[in-house]
């Protein structure tokens, strides 16, 4: 019987949990970054971002095809031993729990300061960890239904941001590579950042129903989250101007600032809540796979006693660490880092070792 089949989840629901990770944050700063490094060209940096995630994610794919009933900790420690896979266990721990806490304080700040100025942190991160809880204790599954819900639930989202275009001017994109290759290739950077949330594949295979459109699948999930920031990204730079988007914190919620109906004043606010959405389909999964991974360590199934500890750290935590946007930058680029080394190198490290470990053993058994 397969280990993790109880909790197994459909192609849709791994297509929609891993967009839904890689969106985050980046949906609401990535015009801004890439304005600032390549102006106009920002969005070539995206379709170039896109393709190295796409290698690494389908390395993933490849990697844990040798061991498919099982996660990245299973693998290690069939190909290099039990100390590899609880290593991998901490530091996934670790690298998930900071992300989720990360990402959910961010969110914090960003309904703070748009919305709800004069909340104490601690209660706005209550009010996020309640659903978040009743979400996450669900498992795997029901963090990919909510995934998928939630992506059926803003998918009118994008289609609001076609009304800006009246009032756009399309010679802001030309003309292509004004300053040359090099300003996009340092655009390419935050995009890379992005797109992090694929590495999340590691945990999420042996969970897959149809094995055999996994790499299908992470296609698809890395494409859809390159159409949401060409999208964005493209129409928040024919609206402000390349020079004029770097003014702007969160310009893909500005935009929304100029619309203006007869039935409601302020549309950006309620883009917002449905924003606040979207990120959440990021720290969620985060929350849940660093419980999966200790939980794994010690043997265990049961991670909801282990997930109320870590939502409880959190809130507890606001009170001594008192989160700005400039600590949370620093933290994000902990984060992204971190990120770096785990999503674009570790694969290829590992498709190395386990592909020369598997072809030894061929030859000592042909011996």
């Amino acid at each position: 019987m397969k280990k993790y089949a109880f909790n197994d989840i459909t192609l849709m629901q791994y297509i929609f949990l891993i967009a839904g990770i890689q969106l985050g944050i980046g949906l609401l700063q990535l015009p801004r970054e890439l304005a600032e490094r390549a102006g106009s060209d920002g969005w070539i940096a995206v379709l170039i971002g896109f393709v190295i995630a796409t290698c690494s994610s389908l390395t993933i794919v490849e990697v844990m095809k040798r061991h498919p009933d099982g996660t990245l900790f299973d693998l290690l420690k069939r190909y290099v031993g039990k100390w590899a896979g609880q290593a991998a266990a901490v530091v996934t721990a670790l690298y998930f729990a900071f992300f989720s806490y990360t990402i959910m304080v961010r969110a914090v700040l960003f309904l703070k300061s748009w919305i709800l100025p004069k909340t104490p942190d601690f209660v706005m991160l209550i009010l996020l960890v309640v659903p978040s809880y009743l979400v996450a204790r669900g498992g795997v599954r029901v963090l990919g239904r909510y995934a998928e819900l939630v992506f059926y639930i803003t998918l009118w989202m994008p289609f609001f941001y076609l009304l800006s275009l009246r009032e756009s001017n399309w010679l802001y994109m030309l003309p292509l590579f004004k300053e040359g290759l090099q300003p996009i290739l340092q655009a390419v950077q935050p995009t890379l950042f992005a797109f992090l949330g694929f590495e999340v594949a590691f945990l999420l295979y042996p969970f897959l129903k149809s094995k055999q459109y996994a790499s299908t699948g992470i296609i698809v999930a890395n494409t859809l989250t390159l159409l949401v920031y060409l999208h964005v990204t493209v129409t928040c730079t024919v609206f402000f101007s390349p020079d004029a988007l770097t003014h702007f914190n969160e310009p893909s919620v500005n935009v929304l600032k100029t619309m203006e109906f007869r039935f409601i004043e302020r549309l950006e606010i309620v883009f917002l809540a449905f924003f606040v959405m979207i990120i959440s389909t990021t720290w969620l999964p985060g929350m849940y796979f660093a419980v999966f991974s200790v939980n794994w360590m010690f043997g265990k199934e049961d991670h909801r006693r282990l997930l109320q500890w870590l939502m409880l750290l959190f809130v507890v935590s606001v009170f001594f660490v008192m989160p700005t946007f400039n600590k949370t930058d620093k933290w994000i680029d902990i984060v992204n880092l971190t990120g770096i080394l785990f999503g674009y190198l570790f694969p290829y490290v590992l498709w190395v070792y386990v592909w020369l470990h598997d072809r030894l053993q061929r030859r000592r058994r042909g011996t």
